[in-house]
């Protein structure tokens, strides 16, 4: 859902692009019949055809799942080839570091919006403030790919603009950072518990729930004198509490259950521990100590988990069900708005005693019928890293996030023409830092 921008950016540039997919057809309209396009059919099992193609190409663009961006990196050191993900480093791919400067490669990952601007757009500021001898006290970043407020018409509030499977396989992560100098660690029961809010303009109320392990950064983005380093991701009200309930409900575990001849209530009452599904919604409701009308109640009961309509399952897992469940009632409509909003809040000090909040935001808009939003802002970065890697304007190697000047100042500058814009604000009081 996010691969159209970077294909159409490179093949208007005038670059050779071969898009290589499960579903031939998809890459088909992506390329809409430019003459540089290529596209086929492959799946990741023929790593013969991979090898292959690597070899033949210059440069490789894995938006694959992350599990397997390590077997496209070896062969790309293998073929001494550049390669390009939007994802997070594994430590398998950190691990690859060596061997990548030793084939004269660069391995560029986290090119996308969350990983990727968000980097970019850090570095920026906390250079300024390193440069001018500061200290960067306190950084809150914070991003979420949403629905407009217009489009939130469900429970959720929320809408799947991207991979579906890994929004919902997102929220089994746990969370740790650091904040006023203490560390917490918020196992994976807990992540949608307690959110922060705020408001962000144009778009009103949101709230905040940690974004994985924010420890890292610190030394990402050498900034070891920071009290606070959380990175965090955005909802709409609505999505941490009915989240909350379905994860207790044991809804998005990956245990596999024979679901053979059973309901959706079946289901639900198997996995809190019930003998059968009579009076379910009463049962749940009380198995997670709420009042029949919560919120998290009426949630579940719109997505059809309280019926009593067959699954039609066999071996599963309730991760399977549910996320299904989801993409089937809560995709994005084509003519609806999606929307990105970023934020970074930093609290600086200085030699000479002053003090000051920096922000950073972004709020960009799309739908299915032109780029979404997320397509966007996902893809456009990982387009211009292929396009300076290519005309050798990026010559370090090894495997990289992009939060060296020489990659993230001509980025931004460029995501600038194409209306994707941080907007920075100096001078703020102290006030404004996040609660």
């Amino acid at each position: 859902m996010v691969v159209k921008p970077i294909v159409q950016y490179l093949l208007n540039k005038e670059y050779h692009v071969t898009v290589a997919t499960r579903t031939k057809s998809k890459s088909d309209a992506m390329i809409d019949g430019h003459v540089n396009g290529t596209s086929m059919t492959w799946t990741v099992d023929d790593e013969a055809t991979l090898d292959r193609l690597i070899k033949e190409h210059d440069i490789t663009v894995s938006l694959l799942p992350y599990a397997y961006h390590v077997m496209v990196a070896k062969i790309c050191i293998k073929h001494k080839k550049n390669m390009v993900t939007t994802s997070y480093v594994s430590p398998e791919m950190k691990a690859l570091f060596d061997e990548a400067k030793d084939a004269g490669i660069i391995i560029l990952n986290e090119l996308g919006l969350d990983p990727g601007i968000d980097h970019m757009s850090a570095m920026r500021i906390i250079d300024h403030v390193h440069d001018k001898g500061g200290k960067v006290e306190e950084f809150y970043s914070l991003c979420g790919a949403l629905p407009a407020p217009e489009a939130c018409d469900n429970p959720f509030n929320y809408k799947f603009s991207w991979s579906p499977k890994g929004v919902v396989m997102a929220s089994n992560n746990d969370g740790k950072f650091l904040r006023h100098g203490e560390v917490t660690y918020v196992p994976t029961e807990d992540l949608f518990k307690n959110p922060l809010k705020t408001t962000f303009p144009e778009v009103g109320d949101l709230e905040i729930y940690p974004n994985r392990d924010s420890l890292p950064y610190i030394d990402l983005y050498g900034i070891p004198e920071t009290k606070t380093m959380m990175r965090g991701t955005f909802r709409h009200p609505g999505w941490c509490e009915s989240l909350d309930a379905i994860k207790a409900l044991k809804l998005i575990t990956n245990d596999k259950y024979d679901f053979t001849g059973k309901t959706y209530s079946d289901m639900v009452a198997m996995l809190i521990g019930e003998i059968n599904s009579s009076e379910i919604k009463v049962k749940t409701a009380r198995y997670l100590g709420l009042d029949i009308d919560a919120h998290a109640i009426k949630a579940i009961d719109w997505m059809g988990l309280f019926s009593n309509e067959f699954m039609n399952r066999k071996e599963d897992t309730p991760f399977e069900i549910t996320s299904d469940i989801m993409i089937e009632k809560m995709m994005i409509g084509k003519d609806e708005r999606d929307m990105v909003v970023m934020r970074h809040i930093f609290l600086a000090s200085y030699p000479d005693g002053t003090r000051e909040v920096i922000t950073s935001s972004m709020l960009d808009f799309g739908t299915l019928a032109t780029d979404t939003a997320i397509a966007r802002t996902v893809a456009l970065p990982a387009a211009m890293g292929v396009e300076m890697i290519l005309k050798g304007k990026i010559n370090i190697t090894g495997v990289y996030i992009p939060v060296v000047p020489e990659v993230y100042n001509p980025i931004l500058d460029h995501l600038e023409t194409v209306g994707i814009k941080m907007v920075e604000e100096y001078g703020l009081p102290e006030s404004d830092i996040l609660k």
